[in-house]
């Protein structure tokens, strides 16, 4: 097997890669799919964290722009996303794979509470961590809490998963002449405005020269390829 470029990685996925085809809710044949990927990146020895959006089950925004208090809703979104956390716990585990959910806010029944040197230990001894409930703030997205906890624990790299195979000039089932980018700068991502992660998580990577890989997540084998430094997806990076 090629080595590995990395040596440890914070995988983001949104929570809408869980739901599969579906609209809503989690696949079990699609989580299946991720965790067995993400035993394969272990084995060779890159060292993993996870951050899972919670949009399959409840999008904080989407509910605070219909009139629920917005502080209210984000919170409602954390405990989303620690739905998703345990169920790929589970995932994981059902495999074999070593794993431990730490949440941002404390619920001591189900998760460990976010301590950066445990989560760093973790990581050391082969374990994969899966970081739930955001940065525990409401305000902030899953995305921040990505791009927060990636600069906390020593990643070398954000990989985020989506639907989509990279960064496009626009939507490519809308507009067919829509150019896909190879490589992009953190300031493009800004100033266009490119849905790659919000301004807050894309700042937060610059200031710290954190490099993003953008890539379709629900193509089998795409995540491996990443890791051994395949060029799929969008990277963005600085000048």
């Amino acid at each position: 097997m090629d080595r590995p470029q990395y040596k440890r990685v914070l995988l983001k996925l949104s929570g809408e890669a869980l739901a599969g085809e579906q609209k809503y809710g989690i696949d079990p044949k699609t989580i299946t799919e991720i965790a067995l990927e993400i035993k394969e990146v272990v084995a060779c020895g890159t060292e993993m964290a996870l951050v899972i959006g919670g949009g399959n089950i409840f999008r904080g925004l989407a509910a605070s722009s219909k009139g629920m208090d917005r502080a209210s809703a984000d919170y409602m979104g954390m405990l989303a996303t620690m739905i998703n956390s345990l169920a790929m716990q589970d995932a994981l585990e059902k495999i074999g794979v070593d794993t431990r959910v730490q949440s941002a806010i404390e619920m001591r029944e189900v998760a460990e509470p976010y301590i950066r040197r445990r989560a760093i230990r973790h990581l050391e001894k082969g374990r994969v961590i899966i970081l739930g409930a955001g940065t525990g703030n409401p305000y902030f997205t899953t995305d921040t809490a990505a791009s927060l906890r990636a600069m906390e624990i020593g990643a070398e790299v954000i990989l985020k998963g989506t639907k989509v195979d990279g960064v496009y000039s626009a939507d490519p089932k809308k507009d067919p002449n829509a150019l896909k980018f190879a490589q992009l700068s953190y300031i493009d991502v800004l100033k266009k405005g490119l849905q790659v992660m919000d301004a807050t998580a894309t700042s937060l990577c610059m200031d710290n020269r954190l490099p993003i890989i953008i890539f379709d997540v629900t193509t089998a084998g795409n995540i491996m390829k990443v890791i051994l430094g395949e060029e799929i997806g969008t990277i963005v990076k600085g000048d």
